[in-house]
């Protein structure tokens, strides 16, 4: 392990150490996975709790890979209903979306963690996520959630050198967030939305596309996929299968995006003052 890589999870540790007991906002993905699992060993598994939102606007593959994750640490792991898409301000789809979401989840989540004992709550974010628009960070200012990751610098790069070097499977795991991201800002938010994209996402994956964004623009469905992907996605046959099973899904059109995946991209439909 290089020498940087290793100071930063010598931080890590002596972060998660001063907090003598922990909840963990757990998604399951490779960073809340790895904060989860230095938690467990620093702390003890007894002393850490995991909570998982659970609702339409997540992956439901994100509830069986949490649940494995936290069995093997030997963590307690709840799994928590979330009421998101009943918040007039989450469906209006504004810039301030995550915002809202992730108010909802916390609120949720600090009920649970301090019935059962826990002041400190923790969640995955890391350094990278500064550099994108990501209006959920004021949420977690508002009810004081801590990241540890981030404090200790660590960057995704790090956060899957670590993972891989301590032996954890999910190490390369690609990023699972909101099925709500795939929905361009200002078109409401609806159960039957995030039904369609989730159910595109999952037969795209079927096809052998790790990887994979299905944007929901109304009639018409972009699929963004890693550029090396791009040439296998317009193969004649598996581009006539996408299409007609997309189409069957409810879309009227279905397009493949020639800049390829990358984080955030419906991000760049906002002004500069919203960047942040």
């Amino acid at each position: 392990m290089e020498k940087e890589l290793q100071d930063k999870y010598a931080a890590l540790v002596k972060a998660v150490q001063a907090l003598g007991r922990v909840c963990v906002a757990f998604s399951g993905g490779v960073d809340s996975s790895l904060l989860l699992k230095i938690c467990a060993e620093t702390l003890g598994s007894a002393q850490v709790l995991a909570i998982t939102a659970v609702s339409d606007a997540y992956p439901e593959a994100d509830k069986a890979s949490s649940a494995a994750v936290a069995r093997g640490l030997e963590v307690q792991h709840i799994l928590l209903e979330t009421d998101e898409t009943s918040d007039e301000e989450f469906i209006r789809n504004g810039a301030d979306r995550c915002y809202h979401c992730k108010k909802h989840f916390f609120m949720k989540l600090l009920d649970v963690a301090r019935a059962r004992g826990f002041v400190h709550i923790c969640d995955g974010s890391n350094a990278d996520d500064e550099l994108d628009y990501r209006p959920g960070k004021r949420a977690l200012a508002e009810f004081g959630i801590l990241s540890p990751l981030a404090d200790a610098g660590f960057g995704k790069d790090d956060v899957r050198a670590l993972s891989r070097e301590l032996g954890m499977a999910g190490w390369d795991r690609p990023a699972s967030p909101c099925l709500a991201s795939r929905i361009p800002y200002g078109s409401p938010i609806t159960h039957e939305k995030l039904r369609v994209i989730a159910e595109a996402e999952d037969f795209l994956r079927t096809l052998g596309f790790g990887m994979v964004r299905v944007r929901h623009h109304g009639n018409l469905a972009r699929i963004e996929v890693p550029k090396d992907d791009i040439a296998r996605l317009m193969d004649e046959a598996k581009a006539g299968a996408i299409a007609r099973h997309l189409k069957g899904l409810g879309f009227t059109w279905v397009c493949a995006d020639l800049e390829g995946y990358r984080t955030g991209s419906l991000n760049e439909a906002l002004s500069g003052e919203k960047q942040l």
